[in-house]
């Protein structure tokens, strides 16, 4: 039977302490080095949760670039026409923890930013954020509590980047998984809807969805 593990001394007990490095490498602000690797980021997670602990990670991506660094505590991420679910953002009204992973294509090891979150309209740095003649109504700006690096351990271990070691895709296509769940289109006008043609002239809200 296996053995619920209760607290953290059970926990070290299995894992043992971590190594110096891992410790002191979390810092309170952004760096130089911090900069350019959000600089050459164009995709992000970011995780947040409600009031009752409810947890929710919303990717976004942009171009390289589209997240502003304000200053060495302060981060900007523009919000860009989606579903419209807004579940990230719900969160952050009962709940301004955030916590976001930086990746950049390649690159085996990922930045880690925790901090408090909050949701501004119009704010005066957006037009910095236009893509595509798209300028963000909402931004979400962190104040950065805790910023290091994560090692690669995990990207070498998957493969992530390596597509010689890609599984082959034969998933039901996104049009298939939607149509489980939804009638209000047939598969063949989602499999439509959803071709990366449709998705790439809406996703920046030039063209009527």
């Amino acid at each position: 039977m296996s053995e619920q593990i209760t607290s953290l001394g059970q926990l070290r007990e299995v894992v043992g302490e971590p190594v110096r490095r891992a410790v002191v490498k979390q810092r309170d602000r952004l760096d130089d080095v911090d900069r350019a690797f959000i600089a050459a980021s164009p995709f992000q997670m970011i995780a947040t949760s409600d009031a009752t602990g409810r947890v929710d990670v919303s990717p976004k991506g942009d171009p390289a670039g589209s997240v502003l660094v304000l200053d060495d505590h302060t981060l900007a991420v523009p919000d860009r026409p989606g579903n419209r679910r807004v579940d990230g953002f719900a969160n952050i009204l009962e709940n301004p923890h955030v916590g976001l992973i930086f990746l950049v294509p390649r690159r085996h090891d990922t930045l880690r930013v925790n901090g408090t979150a909050r949701l501004l309209l119009d704010p005066p740095y957006a037009e910095r954020m236009r893509h595509r003649g798209h300028v963000p109504q909402i931004v979400l700006e962190v104040t950065v509590e805790e910023v290091f690096t994560h090692c690669a351990k995990a990207f070498l271990r998957s493969d992530l980047w390596k597509p010689e070691a890609w599984p082959t895709d034969d998933l039901p296509s996104i049009a298939q998984m939607a149509a489980r769940t939804t009638d209000d289109m047939t598969v063949a006008q989602m499999e439509a809807y959803y071709t990366e043609e449709n998705t790439r002239s809406i996703m920046y809200g030039t063209t009527p969805p």
